[in-house]
This record gives structure tokens, C-alpha cells and sequence, in this order.
């Protein structure tokens, strides 16, 4: 069966990486994956949280919006409900213990990191993206306090990126739009180091189970779109303005 952007089962859509999309943040960067679009900013804050003060360490948390317009109905802003709603929160989080765990914390000194993540447009991955495009605003914040002087050295212990698959039509398949995610047999998010090593994995299956064999088909697809995104962030990093993976 066709997917019906045209690509390849096991082809990511084109993502391209616009650096210092807000000048004031430390690190920024513009995610475009597909038609998902996402902002992620890096912002230093030379504190940390009470329960951590004098121990010598750094932190790095994570937050999730999407903007009313960035799906196909206005979504209320979290601002207006009083609280964020659990799919904020469970999104947050997924993306802050996802960073965290490619910090060394010692390195970091005591300051802690705001990694913010906001959706401009919605096409299913957003949370993915926050956590490859968190991962490139978080380093090209750290390349900026070395440059000042205010770290020796990246406190990143190597790259760690996200991506979505599932099973559609029976197909293994990889990166899903909105119009596949909304119809998968099974979806799943998974979150991988630049060594290979998972961090997580979420995976539904909507109306029949998951077999193992169709499991390993997907995290062998994530496993070789996250090498692709691994090589598109290293690029971004290193790069000025728009980046593009190939």
C-alpha cells in the first residue's frame, strides 16, 4: 500500500533545522519535520531547585505547548483551564527525563536548564521532535557558555533523538503523519541514544496486539530513521541558519 505522502515505508519526512530561530534564548532552533513544526529553546538559569543546591550539580527540565491554532481546532490554552492537561504533562516529562539522560550533571555546575518545547503546527510526532530538536537547542546552548567561558567543556555525554512508527494496513512504517497515526493498528514513539541504546519506548496497539516480530520490525525502522536524525542534528549544531537532512 502506498503511504500517502508517497515515501518509502522506512523514509522519514524531510526534516530541516533553523538555528537561533529565537535570538534572546540560549540555544534555539526551529524543528520542521514534515508538516510538524516546533520551536526549542534552551534557556540558563544559574540556580538549581532547593533540593539541590550545594550539592555541586546542574539540572535540566522540560516544558510542552502547542499554540490554539497548531491543529485543526483551536485548543484551549492550558492558561485559560488553570492546569496543564495529562497529556502536557506526560509529554513534558517524557521530553526532560529523555535529555536528562545524556547530561552529565557534575559538568553542568549548579544551573539548571529550561529546555521549552512549542508546536506551531501539528502533523502527529510533535513529541519526538521536541526531544531531537530539544537535544540541538540544548547543545548549541552549551556551545555558547563555553564560548563565554562559563563551561570547559559540553556537559552532553553523546546525541539522543525520537521518532514515531507503527503498524498501518499491516505495514511496518516509519514516521507517521496524522492522517496514518490516526488509523494505525499500532503506533509508537521511540527515544534512542546516539550509541544505539533505548531510553524509551511507547507503544499502543489500537485494535489487535502487538506480535514481538512486529516489534522488532520497528525498532529496527526507529533504530536506522534516529542514525538519519543523529547525522542531521550533528550538522545543525555545527552549522549557522537552516539545515536540512538528507
Amino acid at each position: 500500500m502506498s503511504r500517502p505522502d508517497g515515501r518509502a515505508n522506512d523514509e522519514l519526512r524531510p526534516v530541516t533545522f533553523v538555528n537561533d530561530f529565537v535570538a534572546s534564548a540560549t540555544g534555539s532552533v526551529l524543528i520542521e519535520q514534515g508538516k510538524t513544526r516546533v520551536i526549542c529553546t534552551a534557556s540558563v538559569v544559574d540556580n538549581v531547585p532547593r533540593w539541590m543546591a550545594g550539592q555541586g550539580r546542574g539540572w535540566v527540565t522540560a516544558e510542552y505547548g502547542m499554540l490554539p491554532a497548531s491543529t485543526g481546532e483551536r485548543k484551549q490554552r492550558d492558561v485559560s483551564k488553570g492546569r496543564p492537561d495529562g497529556r502536557t504533562v506526560e509529554i513534558q516529562r517524557l521530553i526532560g527525563r529523555s535529555l536528562r539522560g545524556v547530561i552529565d550533571f557534575e559538568a553542568l555546575g549548579e544551573r539548571t536548564i529550561w529546555v521549552d518545547c512549542d508546536v506551531l503546527q501539528a502533523d502527529a510526532g510533535t513529541r519526538c521532535a521536541s526531544i531531537t530538536g530539544g537535544y540541538v537547542a540544548l547543545a548549541r546552548a552549551f556551545d555558547r557558555l563555553i564560548e563565554k567561558g562559563d563551561l570547559s567543556a559540553s556537559p552532553l555525554s553523546q546525541s539522543i533523538a525520537a521518532i514515531s512508527c507503527g503498524i498501518v494496513e499491516g505495514e511496518p512504517r516509519l514516521d507517521l503523519d496524522y492522517s496514518e497515526d490516526s488509523t494505525a493498528e499500532v503506533d509508537a514513539n521511540v527515544v534512542m541514544t546516539g550509541d544505539g541504546g533505548l531510553v524509551e519506548v511507547q507503544a499502543t496497539a489500537e485494535r489487535t496486539p502487538l506480535s514481538k516480530a512486529h516489534l522488532d520490525d520497528l525498532l529496527a525502522l526507529a533504530g536506522a530513521g534516529i542514525e538519519s536524525l543523529k547525522a542531521a542534528q550533528a550538522e545543525a549544531i555545527a552549522a549557522v541558519g537552516q539545515t536540512q537532512a538528507s
